[in-house]
């Protein structure tokens, strides 16, 4: 399908997914969401697409926040439904139940730091540059990132971030575990694309129940979420990838997955 804002490229398993507004920084407007949110749920019925990159097009920008012409008109219940539609997106990223990678190639800024923290894991360029910087515009960030970025780096990390509205560069996300590795700029995509071939490599249930069982029992109590992954763990261990898994370590070979 032919997006506006998109330009997605699938080959050998991955689907690179590039943000296309690079005259205003990929800044998310509402098309873009749009037609994000609908990539995103053909990702998830074609088993041809293993694993999805997210970055943004041109060298400055990831995406380096919300349309704000979209956000002054927005008030009341009008940014009620603004902050839901972004939130159905990322939830629905997080819920793929396929790996998702950021790929972040310069400003990762409110709606874009926001995106980038729904996806599974977040490579960042040594250029990058991430924040929340919503209450300068004295509105709060509303694309889930007051509730991602706590759970990521820490409530009183997320506290400064958010009420300063203070950017840090990569080194520093990378300190504070709000990216997981970070590489010289020129090698951001071959450096995904190794990852994605990585991931590419396992079982792909065993991916799918094991986000499965972090982002379902991490606000549960320690019982709880101990009784949800033995669930989880007795589902994966029923499947015939497990059992493929067990004899090809047995035969000593690598094992032929088939996501079932």
């Amino acid at each position: 399908m032919a997006y506006e804002t998109l330009l997605v490229e699938t080959d050998g398993g991955i689907a690179v997914v590039t943000l296309n507004r690079p005259n205003v920084l990929n800044a998310l407007n509402g098309r873009l969401v749009e037609e994000l949110s609908d990539a995103v749920a053909g990702f998830r019925d074609d088993d041809a697409v293993k694993v999805v990159v997210i970055t943004g097009a041109g060298e400055k920008a990831f995406a380096a926040g919300a349309d704000i012409g979209e956000l002054a008109a927005a008030a009341g219940v009008a940014a009620v439904d603004l902050a839901k539609r972004g939130q159905r997106l990322t939830l629905d990223l997080e819920r793929l139940g396929k790996p998702v990678i950021a790929a972040v190639n310069g400003f990762a800024l409110g709606g874009g730091c926001e995106l980038a923290m729904a996806c599974t894991l977040r490579v960042a360029a040594d250029t990058a540059v991430f924040g929340q910087p919503e209450v300068n515009l004295g509105v709060i960030p509303g694309y889930g990132g007051t509730q991602r970025l706590a759970r990521l780096v820490g409530k009183g990390r997320a506290m400064e971030l958010i009420l300063t509205g203070r950017n840090v560069k990569a080194d520093e996300a990378l300190a504070m575990g709000l990216v997981n590795r970070v590489v010289p700029a020129a090698e951001l995509m071959d450096a995904v694309r190794k990852l994605a071939g990585i991931l590419m490599q396992k079982g792909p249930v065993a991916l799918r129940l094991s986000m499965e069982a972090i982002h379902g029992g991490f606000d549960m109590s320690l019982e709880e979420a101990l009784n949800w992954e033995a669930n989880l763990f007795g589902v994966c261990s029923s499947t015939e990838d497990t059992n493929e898994g067990l004899v090809a370590f047995l035969e000593k070979r690598k094992p032929d997955f088939k996501g079932r």
